[in-house]
């Protein structure tokens, strides 16, 4: 029966061609989980009932593919992420695009993710590594399988996770749903479906690539906050606390009046390109996550 449900399936993915990834992956989870349980559910109704007449039954209730695409490219920009601030600025000047960014959510989003995701990298990295390797260490007795199965489990539930954190701050769409995987499976064949998925691999990947990501997001995110911090303080710092900006040989140096002006402009200046900076990060990671995190 699994032929005429992946026919419909694969009839479904054609009518979305061109459509959102993210979109395409709900849609066909969606249709997937529903048909087998459909099906699994007239087993127990109608023990004599054939699988090819319940499924086609459950189609003709469900829809035709060209409908169920329809519907959901109908509904998907209406609950979709945050749209970015490419569109609605298109027809703006430079001036205005650059200064307007203290008004994009997403810039604040993508902020908060470069210092969030050092500790989601830390944690991913740590999980994915000892994860395999307890696995490959455990696999030679009675408990390994089952372990690298609950293992990967877990993988396919934080990547979901780190999707939906993803589409709340940084404003890109991603899978409401965890792939479907049908229970009617053996723990074994589970097992086997989860490591011959290229997806599960994937996923794998991207929680390790999070480490070295995550860390030079929170460096360069940070280093540059305290620049342009360090910019627009110089009056407190050095009129109120007698702060130096600098010091060598026990001689200090202090901003001359005429420069303290032209420091916290600049100060001002780099909070702006701090923030297109995080922004444009929190893009690029975007793609990336979509990439490993998003079925093809």
């Amino acid at each position: 029966m699994s032929e005429l449900i992946n026919e419909y399936l694969g009839r479904l993915k054609a009518a979305l061609s061109g459509a959102d990834p993210a979109t395409i992956q709900d849609a066909l989870c969606d249709a997937e989980e529903h048909l087998w349980t459909a099906l699994e559910l007239a087993r127990e109704e109608k023990p004599g009932i054939q699988d090819s007449e319940a499924v086609r039954a459950e189609i003709e209730r469900y829809g035709s593919p060209e409908e169920v695409a329809s519907a959901y490219l109908r509904i998907g920009p209406r609950f979709g992420a945050s749209v970015g601030v490419r569109g609605a600025s298109a027809g703006r000047s430079a001036t205005n695009r650059f200064f307007g960014v203290f008004t994009d959510p997403t810039a604040y989003g993508a902020l908060f993710y470069m210092f969030f995701s050092m500790i989601t990298g830390i944690f991913y990295f740590t999980w994915a590594v000892s994860g395999l390797s307890l696995a490959a260490g455990l696999i030679v007795l009675i408990i390994g399988l089952p372990f690298l199965g609950i293992f990967l489990l877990s993988v396919r539930g934080i990547a979901h996770v780190e999707g939906r954190i993803i589409e709340a701050l940084l404003g890109v769409r991603m899978p409401r749903r965890p792939i479907f995987a049908r229970k009617g499976l053996s723990w074994s064949g589970r097992l086997s479906a989860l490591v011959r998925d290229p997806m599960t691999w994937k996923n794998i990947l991207y929680m390790v690539l999070m480490l070295p990501l995550g860390i030079i997001y929170f460096t360069v995110t940070f280093v540059s906050l305290v620049l342009s911090f360090w910019g627009m303080l110089r009056p407190v710092l050095e009129y109120g606390f007698d702060l130096p900006y600098a010091q060598i040989d026990n001689v200090a140096y202090f901003t001359t009046e005429w420069m303290m002006p032209v420091v916290m402009a600049t100060g001002v200046l780099w909070l702006f390109v701090t923030m297109h900076m995080a922004r444009g990060l929190g893009r690029m990671h975007a793609r990336m996550a979509r990439s490993l995190l998003v079925r093809d």
